[in-house]
């Protein structure tokens, strides 16, 4: 409503239709700063038609909830830093960039969490801003998350355990997407579908290799795994949030029963590693669509605030 009415010129009729006391003498237009009503009824702190405009844009802003009070709030981007629209997965959005405005007070940590997507059903993917340990993905050495692996085992456990009430009131069991693919592919739709192809559903997991690639705002050089690890040393860390110098996924080498892929951002971009080997965790959920979003811009000095 606000970007309809940002040139501050109401109808009178729209007006006495929303309000039902605007005192109007003629059937034309008026500044709508300069049209006053009584306010007494409607619990609104402006007497003049602008600023209650104001007043009910962010009340319906700051109440939304989940993925759509996401969308809401942020602008649809094409280019640089920003949420954009995917073109892989209808209804999907994800956060892109080399620092977009993506930083959610999650679990009492200030800023503690990043959006990587909002999903087609509204729920919010987010995943932690500094790991909480290195850990063996898994300790018998087989990159199969379902089996389950030690980690799936550890998250599901031991770290949700440790969450405060209202975080996991927040959290909502779904499917994860443990598909395998195939190295240095040049085909991100193709290693998406391959990824969704094999689900386990839960509560804790790991961001996907295909994830990790659409946080890059350059597609054209980083918008697969082969370009992202021919590029990534002078073009791709420099266009992706997560800069961490390692972090799991919960992808697996296609063809092989023991690798899993790993992100190294500073170091060779995102390669196969055994499972049994160790490496940074950075967990991974999905908040409820019903999640309130109460404020914030995103930023890591003002991050969206959930209720």
């Amino acid at each position: 409503m606000k970007k309809i009415f940002k040139t501050k010129v109401l109808y009178f009729i729209l007006g006495a239709l929303i309000f039902g006391t605007i005192g109007v003498s003629a059937a034309t237009y008026f500044e709508s700063n300069l049209v006053t009503y009584d306010n007494k009824e409607s619990g609104l702190n402006s007497t003049n038609v602008q600023g209650a405009i104001d007043e009910l844009y962010n009340a319906c802003k700051t109440s939304a909830t989940g993925g759509n009070g996401i969308l809401e709030k942020v602008d649809i981007v094409t280019s640089g830093d920003g949420l954009y629209k995917d073109e892989y997965e209808e209804g999907r959005y994800f956060y892109k960039g080399g620092n977009p405005s993506n930083y959610v007070t999650f679990n009492n940590e200030q800023a503690g969490w990043r959006i990587i997507s909002v999903e087609p059903d509204k729920t919010i993917k987010i995943i932690r801003t500094t790991n909480i340990e290195e850990m063996v993905w898994d300790s018998s050495n087989t990159n199969n998350w379902a089996r389950p692996a030690t980690l799936n085992t550890y998250l599901n456990e031991t770290y949700y355990n440790g969450l405060n009430s209202t975080a996991k009131n927040q959290i909502v069991a779904k499917n994860y997407n443990i598909g395998a693919v195939t190295k240095e592919n040049n085909d991100l739709s193709l290693q998406i579908n391959n990824e969704n192809n094999t689900t386990w559903y839960g509560k804790i997991a790991l961001i996907t290799a295909s994830e990790f690639i659409r946080t890059s705002s350059n597609k054209n050089q980083c918008g697969t795994m082969k370009l992202y690890n021919t590029n990534h040393d002078h073009i791709c860390k420099y266009t992706t949030w997560l800069k961490e110098d390692g972090l799991w996924t919960i992808t697996p080498n296609i063809g092989n029963s023991t690798d899993i892929y790993y992100v190294h951002s500073f170091i060779a971009g995102v390669k196969t590693f055994s499972s049994s080997s160790k490496g940074t965790v950075y967990p991974t959920v999905f908040l409820s669509s019903e999640v309130q979003i109460t404020g914030g811009t995103g930023t890591q000095n003002d991050p969206f605030r959930l209720s």
